[in-house]
């Protein structure tokens, strides 16, 4: 493993081999186990653990509390909120090894999920998507969508800079200047003027 310019707190383990990224710092209490994939300039936050063959790109939050279990694959500038929780297995048992049925978590770039809430495993959050705190994530998550409650509900849509969008039409602008489209329930930035 390359340690170059990455802090690790001397309470915390890191497990060899695995990949750790320039500029990320590991701190108090956390446990970064074997095969393991961290990006740059990530900050893994107090009693946190990564486990097997997560991978996390650049510029990951994993704050306070968060274990991120095998099968979760989290993309660039991805936001953790203290003590969320991941699964792995539908239907664990502790008698039973289910090992060979992980299901994937993906989360994409720049979604953010909130204090305790519950990612259940097999679903993807869309980018720059927002998990409201305490809120349990059940099914796919859509682009700049955000989603609250037990069961989870859709309550708007959020620019990528993490200001709430309105669409007049199929429509929106934030007030960062960023212009969205919404086809079908699918939001997409719009990039280029015609």
């Amino acid at each position: 493993m390359e340690r170059e310019n990455v802090f690790i707190h001397e309470s915390s383990y890191v497990d060899e081999p695995c990949i750790i990224g320039s500029g990320t710092k590991i701190w108090h209490f956390s446990h970064i186990m074997k095969d393991s994939e961290i990006g740059k300039n990530c900050n893994i936050g107090q009693n946190v653990v990564i486990s097997p063959h997560v991978i996390l790109g650049n510029n990951v939050k994993v704050q306070n509390n968060v274990s991120v279990y095998t099968g979760v694959v989290c993309e660039d500038d991805v936001f953790l909120g203290p003590s969320c929780v991941f699964t792995n297995v539908i239907n664990p048992r502790s008698h039973i090894s289910r090992k060979n049925e992980y299901r994937k978590t993906l989360l994409k770039q720049g979604c953010s999920v909130g204090a305790n809430s519950t990612i259940i495993c097999g679903h993807t959050i869309g980018k720059y998507a927002l998990i409201g705190a305490g809120t349990v994530v059940t099914k796919d998550v859509d682009d700049y969508t955000v989603v609250v409650g037990n069961p989870m509900k859709v309550i708007g849509y959020v620019c990528n800079c993490g200001n709430k969008i309105s669409f007049n039409s199929d429509e929106a602008i934030c007030s960062c200047g960023k212009k969205y489209i919404k086809i079908q329930n699918h939001i997409e930035e719009i990039t280029n003027e015609y």
